[in-house]
């Protein structure tokens, strides 16, 4: 939605399907907020739009405190795009900059930082700096209102490099304090807060319809044993896992949620899936929290992708029997690639001879996944150790801001990596949303969404690829 005059309609009529698209500011209060947020609509002459909460930043605004901006889910259009911009958002949301600096960003990408720096504000009004700071304000926020760590602590967990620039930036984004903002904490919310050794509760937020059941199901038979479990009665399932991360490790947990728009209902905003995280280190959070929001695909646009395929005959009843189904990503995609070369069975036998143990077992986890460059040399010869090989010594990245072209080319390059094994790896492990396993009868008009196509038919029982 590029016109202003249809994103000031969607303002007027609050319009989820919007939310994380696209904000908008009023330049007589100085807040920028999201399309369905329910205060009174500003007149059109004092509104300004923006493609990032970052641009909106950076030219002055603060967060609306009623419809919390910040919290919305990122943009669909990330996970679609393919080049420099949607590969460099993908990285910033998994904590690049935060870790490795402008450099270490273009260098992921290939070009230089003046190049990614240009590029970036060009189109999005902000650069990877502004971009990753207005991330790590989120965090903040979060850790702020869900935990009892103390305010210098949560400074530098949420990425920032000193408590001065911590502060500054906490009363830039949001006209507050930080203990301003810990103490206006969600009704509700302030007594959840996480006691010590709880973890950390979330609310991961998804636009429109989200059809939680096929997903967990999904996730239940593809469960590797001490990795991975899913426990309780459909509709009620958690799935915990976990997780190997950029300083440390965790334990993730998230909650099956059924309610589900009613049919007609095309402007909701979406909802949530309820999730907590055990973190080993705290700075993991922005990443860890990424990572949960590619497996459970909560960054989709359910609207796209059922408005295109419900228009084909076939499809069309599945889409109306199943709005908003998602295809599941992965929070490793390294663990993706090995999965899908080996099996279910074949990525046990893997967890159980060489992955890591943790430090505290809870219930049936018990490992983290074997690291490429330990199963390269634990398991050097046949398609398995030229695969752990090639992630190992990087000849082939599936990192979030990888080319998925070249990555397909890298895999098929190697023994024993057919079609449908890269078809698979590209789906979950780079989360490509138009993919046709090979000699499947998936037409060019569902693109692109042809990997969601897929799903339909593989929930419907109309094929197993």
């Amino acid at each position: 939605m590029k016109d202003e005059d249809s994103r000031y309609e969607a303002v007027r009529s609050r319009d989820g399907r919007f939310d994380g698209v696209f904000f908008f500011a009023v330049a007589t209060t100085g807040i920028y907020c999201r399309p369905s947020c329910p205060a009174v609509t500003p007149k059109r002459h004092n509104v300004r739009f923006f493609a990032t909460a970052a641009a909106a930043q950076g030219s002055g605004f603060r967060a609306c405190r009623r419809c919390r901006p910040d919290a919305v889910p990122g943009s669909a259009e990330w996970n679609v795009r393919a080049d420099v911009v949607g590969r460099a958002m993908r990285l910033i949301a998994d904590g690049v900059v935060d870790r490795e600096g402008v450099a270490g960003l273009a260098a992921r990408l290939g070009y230089s930082a003046r190049q990614v720096q240009r590029q970036l504000t060009t189109e999005l009004g902000a650069g990877p700096v502004a971009l990753a700071r207005a991330q790590r304000a989120h965090t903040a926020r979060v850790l702020l209102q869900t935990t009892d760590l103390p305010v210098t602590e949560i400074a530098f967990a949420s990425g920032f490099a000193s408590v001065r620039q911590f502060n500054d930036t906490i009363r830039e984004v949001y006209a507050a304090t930080p203990t301003e903002v810990r103490a206006a904490a969600p009704r509700g919310r302030a007594a959840r807060r996480a006691a010590p050794g709880t973890g950390i509760p979330l609310r991961l937020a998804h636009r429109g319809p989200y059809q939680a059941g096929p997903l967990f199901d999904q996730l239940a038979r593809e469960a590797v044993p001490g990795v991975e479990e899913v426990t309780g009665t459909p509709g009620t399932r958690t799935y915990r896992r976990t997780l190997r991360l950029p300083y440390g490790t965790a334990l993730a947990a998230v909650q099956e949620r059924t309610r589900c728009p009613r049919a007609g209902t095309g402007t909701h905003p979406g909802g949530w899936l309820d999730a907590r995280l055990h973190l080993t280190d705290p700075r993991d959070l922005t990443t860890a929290v990424q990572r949960l929001r590619r497996l459970f695909d909560l960054d989709a646009d359910p609207y796209a992708v059922d408005e295109r395929l419900g228009a084909d005959p076939r499809l069309a009843p599945l889409v109306a029997a199943r709005p908003g189904l998602r295809s599941p990503g992965a929070v490793d995609p390294l663990e993706a690639a090995v999965h899908a070369l080996v099996g279910r069975e074949g990525a046990e036998r893997l967890v159980h001879r060489y992955g890591k143990l943790i430090d505290a077992p809870h219930g049936g986890l018990t490992h983290l996944f074997p690291e490429p460059a330990v199963l390269a040399e634990a398991e050097p010869g046949g398609p398995l150790g030229a695969l752990a090989a090639a992630l190992a010594d990087g000849r082939v990245r599936l990192d979030a801001g990888a080319d998925r072209y070249d990555a397909e080319q890298a895999l098929l390059a190697l023994p024993g990596m057919d079609p449908a094994t890269v078809a698979t790896v590209r789906v979950r492990a780079l989360g490509d949303p138009d993919v046709a396993p090979p000699g499947a009868d998936v037409p060019d008009t569902w693109r692109p969404w042809r990997s969601y196509a897929v799903q339909h038919l593989r929930v419907a029982g109309e094929t197993n690829r």
